[in-house]
Formats: C-alpha cells, structure tokens, sequence
C-alpha cells in the first residue's frame, strides 16, 4: 500500500474564508481524508456550535470528492452530521463506545502516543487505524509524546492495522517515515502553511509518497 494523505485542519479559522484554501488543497492531488480539528483558545475542544458550522462547510466538499470527512474526539457530533468517521485520543471515550455511537460502517481512529501496547489495545477494540506521534516538534499542539520512526517499522510489520504518523511532518523530514512504514502522514501546518499554497503542497506530498 501507498502511504498516503491525511489532511488535518488548522486548530481555528473562519469557515467560509477557509473554503478556497480547503478547496485547492483537495485538488492539488490525492487526500485519503481529512480530520476537522478545532481548538478552543484554551486548548480544549471547539464549542460544539463551530464544529457544526465548519463541517456543514467542508464536509460536502470532501465528500464529494471521495475523501472521508472526520470529526475529531466528537463521535455524538461525527453521527449527528453524517460523517465518515471520529478521531478520538486515549482522554476521550474508548474505541468500543465510539463504534456503538458511530456505527460499523464508519472510520474510527485512535491517538497512541509512541505505545504499541495502546495500538494493540486499539486495534484489538476494533480501531480502523493507529496514530503514532509527534515525530518531530510542531507548533500545531503540544505533543503529550516523542514517537520514533522505528515504531512505524515494527507496527507495520506485526499487523495489517494501517498507522498514521503524526506531529511536525514537513516535505524534509517525510520521507523517514514513508520509509519506515507509514501508511497516511497526518500533515496540518505542513499544507497549509506551504508558501506556495496549499494545492501545491499536496501535489509535492503525493509526488514524494509515489516515489
């Protein structure tokens, strides 16, 4: 399997003004999905209300192009609205509870900080994939962990569960982990900080991954 892309929104912005950029980023090339993660200025989650009103946004835009739409930590919210599934961390409700809110048939991704004794947990509650992070410093959040490259080398070769790589992953240091096994790159400031734009920044991802 090629790794692949794993978009994940800013930590705020303005729905209707974020449009175009989320837009051209969708259409600079390959996305396997995309993660709305709002922020509240403490650090805490978004009010409810905002989540609401950027995925109602966005999330016809992803959708229509094929690109499973997740809600960060919300599963309630994730069912509410019809998206393709829920990111949640070890704080949140576990990966069992999630799935009889979201469903069989919907994504649920599970944050595993740098431990293959999470991941198995994950996996064996049924997780449809494995994050492991930050592998390098990022300005997005503040890692709870250090993850390191190995983690996705042993992961990748013990199971078939996909794993996402996570935290400050940039064009110069993404080829470490596609090497080591990385199935999606989870990238935030990465794409939409590119100086060139956004579309750009996942052609120059898709290009790097097809390598």
């Amino acid at each position: 399997m090629t790794c692949q892309l794993y978009l994940i929104t800013p930590p705020a912005f303005d729905p209707q003004a974020f449009r175009a950029a989320f837009i051209e980023a969708l259409d600079g090339g390959d996305v396997a999905c995309v993660q709305l993660r709002l922020k509240a200025a403490d650090g805490g989650l978004a009010d409810r209300k905002i989540v609401r009103k950027a995925a109602e946004i966005l999330m016809p835009e992803a959708q229509s192009r094929d690109v499973a739409f997740l809600i960060n930590d919300d599963a309630e919210l994730a069912a509410e609205l019809g998206a393709d599934g829920v990111h949640v961390g070890q704080d949140d409700m576990s990966c069992k509870q999630v799935r009889t809110i979201v469903g069989k048939d919907a994504i649920v991704g599970v944050t595993c900080h740098n431990s293959r004794h999470l991941a198995m947990e994950a996996a064996e509650d049924g997780a449809d994939y494995v994050a492991f992070g930050a592998f390098y410093p990022t300005a997005t959040k503040t890692p709870k962990t250090q993850a390191e490259p190995e983690i996705l080398e042993i992961w990748s070769s013990m199971t078939t569960v996909p794993c996402v790589a996570i935290g400050g992953i940039t064009l110069g240091n993404a080829p470490t982990l596609i090497e080591a096994g990385a199935d999606f790159l989870a990238v935030v400031a990465g794409v939409w900080d590119h100086p060139e734009g956004p579309g750009r920044a996942v052609a120059e991802f898709n290009a790097l991954m097809a390598s």
